[in-house]
């Protein structure tokens, strides 16, 4: 029954669950009703309320942080003293923004002004900081530095883009569509340093006031924002003692090396993978509803056929990946898991996630990358460039397989390039010039 499933984690995973098991329990840590974390750049630009980033209504109590889990008991202990019991536990605990190891920034109290960008109370908390002229650091050059980076320009703020790496979004975009990004980026008046370390932060009265470089250059700043990645939350699963590595090690019925403990999402690791993107957590949680939904008891493997799988939320602007079920796994149960002794029911075998990325400003510019965009010796690579309209395409082709892409500008074409290698399906006979929107 779904009255003995508890949910740890009221996020977007938490959410999904939630809404599809009613009378489940929902422990949800943020004071916020649950929320689409992929339009938190979108609120901040002032371009959406926060209230249009909210998912659809599902009960969850909210405010309150679980402590502790007592697996011998199967109870969860709450920081406001509460108890609570289950039969099946779902660990949807997300992930937590990595804070660099810079000098004058203490790990547990952030300077005034220093934010990261992970939770609805970041984003708040910048767009009210945030002035026309306001001097702002963005650290890091990746999908959220971007995003943040372009976010805090259209509010006016003077912003400079610090990225240690050589070029921006270094793990989705090869250098010729890195530097177009880069082209658009600055043409937002964003100043974008790359091969650029932070050394550490300088603060005035518990303000930060500059953000200091290795060449020992300083960048005025009255703004901050950590962009540096984020980290699997684990560390309620390993006071538990479940088996974690990167991540909560799970298989192909999510479950965690306790038959009674599921997780999905950021905190999730599946057959080596921890996704950290919107589109695998959702096709996790719309597994594991499948599989709790039709268990003949709360926490033992479910039976019967397959579920019907919902689609994955994608979004419409903002920073973010939509992503569908990938073909079956080559080993289809991830090492680490434990099987209580059926395999039939739904199984989650990985996501093939396309992220997607729209950039406002003098012109929109669309980005979307997918699968594997460095090619091996073997692999076929087409490209089409059209300097005039900031547009670049790539594909990499592998035998009669697409197997990954990159397209900045008109996106046109993503439709059938991205649903031909999400079913990792041959290439049709049209060629795939046509397909990038050659003539």
């Amino acid at each position: 029954m779904s009255s003995d499933i508890v949910v740890i984690g009221g996020g977007m995973a938490g959410a999904r669950l939630a809404r599809q098991l009613p009378g489940a329990t929902v422990i949800g840590e943020e004071t916020h009703a649950p929320y689409n974390r992929v339009l938190l750049a979108e609120v901040l630009a002032g371009r959406y309320g926060p209230e249009v980033a909210a998912l659809p209504s599902s009960e969850v109590r909210r405010g309150v942080r679980v402590v502790r889990i007592d697996r011998a008991d199967r109870v969860v202990q709450c920081d406001d003293g509460s108890v609570v019991p289950y039969s099946t536990l779902v660990l949807a605990t997300g992930s937590n923004p990595v804070l660099p190891p810079l000098r004058g920034l203490p790990p547990r109290e952030l300077p005034a002004g220093v934010h990261p960008f992970r939770t609805m109370d970041d984003c708040l908390a910048l767009g009210a900081a945030v002035r026309e002229g306001t001097r702002a650091v963005v650290i890091g050059g990746g999908l959220l530095g971007v995003s943040a980076a372009r976010a805090l320009a259209a509010r006016g703020a003077r912003v400079v883009l610090a990225q240690q790496g050589e070029r921006l979004m270094e793990r989705q975009l090869d250098p010729a569509a890195s530097a177009l990004l880069r082209d658009h980026i600055e043409a937002l008046g964003v100043e974008v340093h790359t091969e650029c370390r932070v050394r550490g932060l300088h603060s005035d009265g518990g303000a930060v006031r500059a953000v200091e470089l290795a060449d020992g250059y300083e960048l005025a700043a009255e703004l901050v924002v950590l962009a540096c990645g984020v980290r699997p939350r684990v560390g309620l699963a390993q006071a538990a003692g479940l088996d974690v590595r990167r991540g909560i090690v799970v298989d192909d019925q999510l479950r965690t090396s306790d038959p009674h403990i599921r997780a999905v999402g950021d905190c999730a690791e599946h057959n080596g993978t921890v996704y950290g993107l919107a589109g695998p957590a959702l096709d996790q949680a719309d597994v594991l509803a499948a599989l709790l939904k039709d268990a003949p008891m709360a926490g033992a493997p479910a039976t019967g056929a397959p579920a019907t799988r919902a689609p994955s939320e994608a979004p419409g602007t903002g920073a973010g990946a939509a992503g569908r079920p990938g073909p079956p796994a080559r080993h289809p149960q991830a090492s680490g898991g434990t099987d209580t002794g059926t395999d039939s029911g739904p199984r989650y075998t990985g996501t093939r996630a396309l992220t997607r990325l729209t950039l406002n400003g003098h012109g929109p510019l669309d980005l979307a990358t997918f699968g594997v965009t460095t090619p091996l010796p073997g692999d076929d690579v087409v490209r089409l460039t059209d300097a005039t309209r900031g547009a670049y395409r790539k594909v990499v082709v592998r035998g009669d397989r697409l197997i990954g892409g990159i397209l900045l500008g008109d996106l046109g074409a993503v439709g059938e390039l991205a649903r031909t290698w999400e079913g990792d399906e041959p290439l049709p006979s049209s060629p795939l010039f046509h397909l990038l929107g050659g003539s």
